[in-house]
């Protein structure tokens, strides 16, 4: 029974990080065309709701399903070339990122749950996916690695309302029903 449920909770998960892909993205050109999207909410949330183990899984289950083909990620697109783009490293770091958003829950569950949500969501859904994201930009997508580092940070803003959105859903749900945050547990 608790295998089911956590089955269910990855397949849920991926799927809302699919769902946010479906919000337009918005083409950023002179970064080698890695888009603006809202799938890194996905990632936050996973990480910081399902701890590191399950959100991690989330996020391998959609880019598996995403390198199978399925036209998963922002703008209608999948397979396997996705991993081969300029916005690779940014994929690989959504795993390690919702990996660390959930550890870094954990680590805190001693604070609020909305400034543990904060602070997970910051270092797992920023730091640790522009930490694979910015390197593979610059490797994959030919850009000198400072100005990779200088121009992702037109992504800033909308990362840090995404922060905000997930520390706010994180305390809603804490307080609603706490057994559905995880990470916690």
């Amino acid at each position: 029974m608790a295998q089911d449920k956590a089955l269910v909770q990855i397949a849920f998960y991926a799927a809302l990080i699919a769902a946010l892909g479906l919000l337009p993205k918005v083409a950023i050109p002179f970064l080698g065309g890695v888009p603006i999207t809202a799938q890194t909410l996905g990632v936050m949330l996973a990480g910081v709701m399902l701890g590191p183990i399950r959100g991690g899984l989330a996020v391998l289950l959609l880019l598996f399903l995403t390198a199978l083909g399925l036209p998963l990620l922002a703008g209608g697109r999948g397979g396997l070339g996705v991993f081969a783009g300029a916005s690779a490293g940014f994929l690989v770091g959504w795993f390690f990122g919702a990996v660390a958003a959930g550890f870094i829950m954990q680590l805190l569950k001693s604070r609020s749950v909305m400034v543990s949500a904060a602070i997970a969501a910051a270092i797992g859904g920023i730091g640790v996916v522009y930490l694979f994201g910015v390197p593979g930009l610059s490797l994959i997508g030919g850009v000198p690695l400072d100005k990779a580092l200088i121009g992702s940070a037109i992504y800033l803003p909308g990362d840090l309302i995404k922060v905000a959105i997930t520390a706010v859903v994180a305390q809603t749900v804490a307080r609603g029903l706490p057994s559905a945050l995880h990470s916690r547990s």
